[in-house]
């Protein structure tokens, strides 16, 4: 049975001629003798393995050298040869001789991922990959040395930062940038996120955004991960460091003198599990504890183009004077425009719950609201179906921003004038947002 096991294997790897005996080639350019594959411990060893890989059916093929007798004969080298000298199999990002491996098999760049990662480490390890053996491979060879993270960078972790840290709520907006119209700078608001959305392996949609609260958190709606969204898809993945939709590398923008000012580049971070409030009912028509937390499986970076946004330390419904609150996102900017490509932020007057409750006892808007809620808008042609619904409502308090709402609801089509939009009261929810973190 086993020598018409061998004997199968090459007749289906050529057409042979029988009787060739003498010297002869081997594949690799050598010395060898014609003769029976039992004669021939080198190549004998390779037909008797039990993993063989095509490399090795390879090299049976290019030695296959005739029959002796009714046995299959190969090439066999007159003595063994040295294997040829191992050649880089390809080229780290700097340009360095690596080999091509698996992830985890290389321990200088594996470490690289270890959390909390800086968005100049995910760039090297997303530039090393390389058509390897492993699904996750990379080109291992010398790695940079990498600038110590200090500051903010350095103390992010899942909660969110302390208020009087300055490690959230600012961004890195300066004097020189163009605004036109709506559009707000490439590094505005670098808290803003978009939820990607998958269906059946199908296309990614981002259907909702949200504002990241620490390394590891992002605060959206509950309607946004619960409900009928997921008939649409389901949440896999959160977008960060985005300003232009319609284009995946970094993004520019004119600044003065003719310079430009450019983002790092999208950072995508698979999303470990969605948190809806446990109260939230999808189906009600109250809309009350609208409000989530998605938990990454990554630490985010924190950069000038990815930052958290602080927590509300006060309840803005108690504050007497008027003011204003933004809205920003990638959301509906017309009837006619159901997205736009760039990030924008609108100004919106902040509307006292029983001033607002007035636009919803109507016939076909009839909501009660209650204290989980705030409302601003109401202007004509302004209003957070500007930005992505579950995106943050923020109010500036001093030079910090605070995620005083999230996006909920609002009328159909958006932007009636004396019809402010709905946002969940994030300041009521401090307590559950907080209990729901964890390392």
């Amino acid at each position: 049975m086993y020598y018409i096991k061998v004997l199968g294997i090459f007749v289906a790897l050529c057409c042979v001629v029988n009787g060739q005996q003498g010297p002869c080639p081997t594949p690799s350019g050598g010395q060898g003798e014609c003769k029976s594959i039992y004669s021939c411990q080198p190549l004998l060893a390779v037909l008797n393995k039990k993993d063989r890989t095509q490399q090795d059916m390879d090299l049976l093929k290019r030695s296959h050298c005739g029959f002796d007798g009714n046995a299959p004969a190969v090439c066999c080298p007159s003595q063994v040869e040295p294997p040829p000298p191992e050649k880089p199999s390809c080229f780290t990002p700097e340009g360095k001789q690596g080999k091509c491996i698996g992830l985890y098999s290389c321990p200088a760049i594996a470490n690289l991922l270890q959390p909390p990662v800086p968005n100049d480490k995910i760039l090297f390890v997303q530039n090393s990959r390389c058509d390897g053996p492993d699904q996750y491979s990379v080109c291992c060879g010398p790695v940079p040395e990498f600038k110590q993270r200090t500051g903010c960078a350095a103390t992010v972790s899942a909660f969110p930062p302390d208020h009087n840290s300055e490690c959230c709520g600012t961004d890195s907006v300066v004097g020189n940038k163009i605004h036109g119209g709506t559009e707000t700078a490439v590094d505005q608001y670098p808290w803003l996120v978009l939820i990607e959305y998958t269906k059946d392996g199908g296309p990614i949609k981002t259907l909702c955004g949200g504002a990241l609260i620490s390394g590891k958190y992002v605060l959206t709606a509950g309607h946004c991960v619960a409900g009928a969204v997921l008939s649409f898809g389901i949440p896999r993945s959160v977008r960060l460091g985005e300003y232009d939709t319609s284009n995946e590398g970094p993004d520019c923008v004119i600044v003065e003198a003719d310079g430009e000012d450019c983002t790092e580049g999208i950072t995508r971070i698979p999303i470990e599990r969605t948190i809806p409030h446990p109260e939230y009912n999808p189906v009600s028509p109250l809309k009350r504890h609208d409000i989530a937390l998605i938990r990454m499986k990554q630490m985010a970076p924190y950069t000038d183009f990815i930052r958290p946004i602080c927590l509300p330390i006060a309840d803005i419904t108690l504050r007497n004077l008027p003011f204003n609150v933004t809205a920003a996102g990638w959301g509906a900017v017309s009837a006619k425009q159901s997205s736009s490509a760039k990030k924008l932020h609108v100004d919106l007057p902040f509307v006292r719950q029983t001033d607002c409750q007035r636009s919803y006892t109507v016939p076909g808007r009839s909501v009660q609201l209650w204290k989980g809620q705030i409302c601003a808008g109401g202007e004509k042609g302004k209003d957070s179906c500007k930005g992505d619904s579950g995106g943050p409502l923020m109010y500036q308090n001093g030079k910090i921003y605070e995620a005083t709402g999230v996006v909920s609801f609002g009328p159909t089509p958006c932007g009636i004038q004396d019809v402010p939009g709905v946002y969940t009261n994030v300041f009521e929810y401090n307590s559950w947002i907080r209990s729901n973190i964890a390392p």
